[in-house]
């Protein structure tokens, strides 16, 4: 397994060793021991799994509570993958850090507890999925509007199918401090 840094700390792009022959391939996605190796502190407890068609964008989610480390991946197609900072006090607050992930080049996103997550299909039929750290409370979910003009990503598409529920998430700037985690500098 291979760490690559993105623009934000402790956000990382993995890539796993494939090994590949005339009948396949074969990959190691979780692997405890080899984890805390790359200082990806976590043990998963629950694993999701979403298909999405074309043009649909999920998020931005988050648990407030019960905040939720995602290790993230795509078995089928392919998916901008999005965290934005939204723990306060933190040097990048209001900061996104995307990753194309791919079925054809296996790799994953971690993304630690304290950040909006979202997702973009960009292929006809992308199915995603992702590990969390804890489980999920729908009473304690919050999110950050896809679209806010002050975090601005890039998404590639200016009007995707976006969920009733995610189309009413506010601005950061909107959310009511209460409402946001905090940052812990380690």
């Amino acid at each position: 397994m291979h760490r690559i840094e993105t623009s934000l700390p402790g956000v990382w792009e993995l890539r796993p060793k494939v090994f590949r022959d005339s009948r396949g391939f074969f990959m190691e996605t979780y692997h405890r021991e080899r984890f805390a190796e790359l200082e990806i502190p976590c043990s998963f407890v629950q694993d999701n799994h979403s298909r999405s068609a074309k043009s649909t964008l999920r998020g931005l989610h988050y648990q407030l509570h019960h905040p939720q480390a995602k290790l993230c991946r795509v078995v089928e197609g392919k998916a901008l993958d999005v965290a934005v900072d939204v723990r306060l006090a933190s040097p990048t607050f209001g900061k996104y850090a995307s990753v194309l992930l791919s079925a054809d080049d296996h790799n994953q996103i971690y993304i630690p507890g304290g950040f909006a997550h979202g997702f973009l299909a960009l292929t006809d039929s992308v199915q995603f999925l992702y590990k969390c750290s804890d489980f999920y409370d729908p009473a304690d979910e919050h999110g950050v509007s896809w679209n806010d003009p002050d975090i601005n990503i890039p998404w590639g598409m200016p009007d995707p199918l976006v969920s009733e529920k995610d189309s009413k998430f506010p601005r950061l700037a909107d959310i009511p401090r209460e409402f946001l985690p905090h940052y812990s500098a380690k």
